[in-house]
């Protein structure tokens, strides 16, 4: 297990044209500090958070929005895939005919169809699905940088952090990667101090537990606390505060750790061995269907932002674990991995946790969002397979006031480009932090000090009801 956390220098920002509008506003005696504050009250109050959590649920590898959620079955037999649609709880919305536990709970989601963008390799445009940014070339070969931008969670909780004992953003059960780590999965440039709480055990082990939250046996916490102020002293003495970024965030990470040992709401929240058998098994004694269990205790516990990983790769040969990348079973009969694994796996978990969020009445305050990093070609190659899409692809959306049995935007007869309300992930983004209550164009600053907005696109507002 791993959980991070640090902390760097922020500059709470307003727009450049707000700066130039109300500058002169000094010489009637209103300082700028106080006016920054002012100001941000200001654009805090203009937007009303229609949620206070969000469950998002990352679909590592890219699922095929054809074969699930945006079929095309009048397209040639090349196109439409060896699925066939059925209808579902909403009217004109029709889904995989394996999916028919799924199909009966449309009536609660809205599916965006015309997700795009650019980037077809899977770390850049995975980067690109968790930050709402684009990175600076598609290329699979993309690093982890501090000069690429934080994922949602930090942002979130560097603009609206918990008051709470919960940390305000969790992710597992993953680090996502492909090659490489994903960048986008942590802080980047606003510091450790907003790195998300990163846990790497599989809630579906008989031992999962969370050994940080426990003191080792025999050490009281006021030993432990003892030692921290001694940390302290060294560091002054060592002036390691104002010298080291780096030693900033592992001051802080000590601080929010030796929190959590006093919290035992968190200690709860993670007991997933309080729910009932059956509730454990609605959900699939998966890793997968244990962690969306998990988003549904941390959210009701009080987390702002959860994370959910699918899978840490994009997928491989196996038919029993791995992401949504069908690329590994070449020449063979058409998506094994996909009718085996994928869709009966989502078939047991998505409609499960929108239903117990709904009936144990979280599902008005929670947002769950359900993507890939992109979507897969209409045109079957000449493999049996689909290659990567991202001109076009679905997400799922639910809760906190999205529209329930909804289409926002559509694809063409193929599923190949957008034809009505085309939406980037730069505009899932916005939608996501404005449903938080965030004004998405608040700035951030960069390393550089760089003046930098939280997301460049704009909300999606005709999702909400």
């Amino acid at each position: 297990m791993n959980h991070n956390f640090a902390c760097s220098s922020f500059h709470h920002g307003i727009t450049r044209r707000h700066a130039l509008k109300v500058g002169g506003l000094g010489l009637l005696g209103l300082a700028m500090p106080n006016l920054l504050r002012a100001e941000a009250l200001v654009n805090a109050a203009k937007i009303k958070a229609r949620a206070k959590s969000v469950i998002f649920l990352f679909q590592w590898g890219g699922p095929s929005h054809i074969d699930m959620f945006d079929m095309k079955p009048d397209a040639p037999e090349g196109i439409r895939g060896p699925h066939k649609p059925i209808s579902s709880k909403a009217d004109g919305i029709q889904v995989s005919e394996h999916l028919p536990k799924t199909a009966k709970v449309m009536d609660k989601v809205t599916l965006i169809r015309s997700m795009h963008h650019s980037m077809k390799n899977h770390n850049s445009a995975g980067y690109y699905a968790l930050t709402g940014h684009a990175p600076p070339s598609d290329d699979q070969r993309l690093r982890d940088s501090l000069e690429l931008f934080p994922g949602y969670a930090s942002v979130v909780d560097r603009l609206a952090p918990s008051r709470g004992e919960m940390p305000t953003a969790i992710s597992y059960p993953h680090v996502v990667s492909d090659g490489s780590i994903t960048p986008g999965q942590h802080a980047s440039f606003l510091g450790k101090a907003n790195d998300p709480l990163v846990v790497l055990q599989d809630p579906n082990a008989a031992n999962f537990a969370l050994p940080e939250l426990s003191l080792p046996e025999g050490i009281p916490f006021e030993r432990m606390q003892a030692r921290r102020e001694l940390q302290k002293l060294v560091d002054q003495q060592a002036r390691l505060l104002d010298i080291s970024a780096q030693a900033r965030g592992l001051d802080s990470y000590y601080e929010r750790a030796i929190g959590m040992l006093q919290s035992p709401k968190l200690r709860d929240a993670f007991n997933l061995s309080a729910e009932p058998a059956v509730m454990r098994e609605a959900y699939g004694r998966t890793t997968y269907g244990q962690s969306c269990l998990l988003a549904r205790r941390l959210v009701e516990a009080g987390t702002k932002f959860v994370t959910v990983y699918f899978s840490p790769s994009i997928g491989g040969q196996s038919t029993s674990e791995g992401g949504w990348d069908t690329h590994g079973f070449n020449n063979t009969r058409m998506f094994p991995i996909v009718e085996k694994y994928h869709l009966p796996i989502t078939e047991q978990t998505l409609p499960t946790l929108l239903n117990d969020l709904d009936q144990r009445g979280l599902l008005d305050t929670t947002l769950v969002v359900w993507m890939g990093e992109f979507g897969r070609t209409p045109n079957i190659n000449k493999n049996v397979s689909r290659d990567h899409w991202p001109q076009c692809y679905t997400t799922l959306l639910a809760g906190a006031g999205v529209k329930r049995g909804f289409v926002y935007g559509a694809s063409d007869k193929q599923g190949a480009y957008p034809v009505e309300n085309p939406v980037r992930p730069d505009d899932l983004a916005a939608t996501i932090y404005h449903a938080l209550g965030i004004d998405p164009h608040t700035e951030l600053r960069t390393l550089s000090d760089r003046p930098v907005a939280a997301a460049d696109g704009k909300p999606v507002t005709g999702i909400f009801g």
